[in-house]
This record gives structure tokens, sequence and C-alpha cells, in this order.
């Protein structure tokens, strides 16, 4: 359902940028009338998840200390993919970046934004299979541990808690009803 704009933007002033982000303040009028403020942070990327999975119905997560939470955090393979490249290149690139897996065949399986009320971040989450292999090679900030388990197992983590990034529970899910479809 398409809506016509209801905010209405008397001025906006760019407050921050750097090579992944930038933020405007917006003054506003906001859908009742109201004068205000609206922060929006605008990415630089595409949110690029993965999920392997080989013919035994194993997947690959991998673990790293996550600073704006402050804490480790287990996730599908995932990072950024350039704008105006096609967001399949940066699975690619990421999946054999973080895990030194290779994919014969990409499924794109969901498209999801991450934060709608302050930003405009696109996610595209990827089934990978036909696996092959190869060397992983993180890029300098990333400290990963890479784990092979059971799909199923990836899948219980998510139900306990225990997987909270939201690329993450939202693949595993839809990955877990498309198994359960026959489609994967």
């Amino acid at each position: 359902m398409d809506k016509d704009n209801p905010w209405k933007i008397l001025e906006s002033q760019k407050i921050y940028d750097n090579n992944w982000i930038s933020l405007t303040e917006h003054q506003v009028i906001n859908p009742a009338g109201g004068k205000g403020i609206y922060g929006e942070v605008h990415f630089k990327n595409t949110a690029i998840g993965i999920i392997p999975l080989d013919t035994d119905y194993n997947t690959w997560l991998v673990g790293q200390y996550r600073f704006p939470i402050k804490a480790y955090s287990w996730e599908i393979p995932e990072g950024g993919g350039l704008l105006g490249i096609h967001p399949e290149e940066g699975a690619r690139r990421e999946l054999a970046e973080e895990t030194g897996l290779s994919a014969g065949r990409l499924t794109e399986i969901q498209r999801m934004h991450l934060s709608n009320s302050v930003s405009d971040e696109l996610a595209i989450i990827y089934v990978a299979q036909d696996l092959q292999m190869g060397m992983a090679s993180p890029e300098e900030t990333e400290e990963l541990v890479i784990r092979k388990l059971p799909f199923e197992e990836a899948f219980q983590l998510v139900l306990d808690g225990i997987i909270t990034d939201s690329m993450s529970v939202a693949g595993i899910l839809k990955t877990k009803l498309l198994i359960q479809e026959g489609k994967i």
C-alpha cells in the first residue's frame, strides 16, 4: 500500500559522515502537525547475509565480538555489499572472505529493512549451496571464529535466544520454512 508522505521537511543538516554511514538531522512537521526533529541514518552499503547449506544440511556460523552491543555474537556470514554492484557479488565475496566457502548456487530468500524507524539499511539474505571449501581471508577488523554445525542446531540457537542478530534470526527462520516446504 503506497501512501503519500505525511511528514514535511523544513530543513536538513548532515551531522556526521564516514565511509559507511551518514547521519542527517531533519527539522520536520510531523503527521499530527507538530514541529520536531527526525534523525536519519543513511547506509552506504547493502547488508548481505548468507546461509551456507551443504548436502547434509550443515551450515556455518561466524562468531565475533560486536563493538556496538559490547558482546560476542554468533551470526550467519554477513557484511556490506557495495551499492551499484549486484548484491550476489557481495554475497559471494563475504561468504569466501569469512568462511573460505564458495557457492555454486545462491538463492535470494529475503529482503528486509533492519531498522526502518531510523535508517534506510536494506538487507538481502541468500542461501548458498553446492559449496566448495577454500581459505577464509577476514578483514583486519574481524577476529572470527567459524563453526560448522547441523542447520537444526543453528535453528535451535535462534529459538533459545542465543543468536540475536536480526539478519541471522530472519534468515535462519526463513530457511527453516523453506526446508519444511521442500523448497531447499
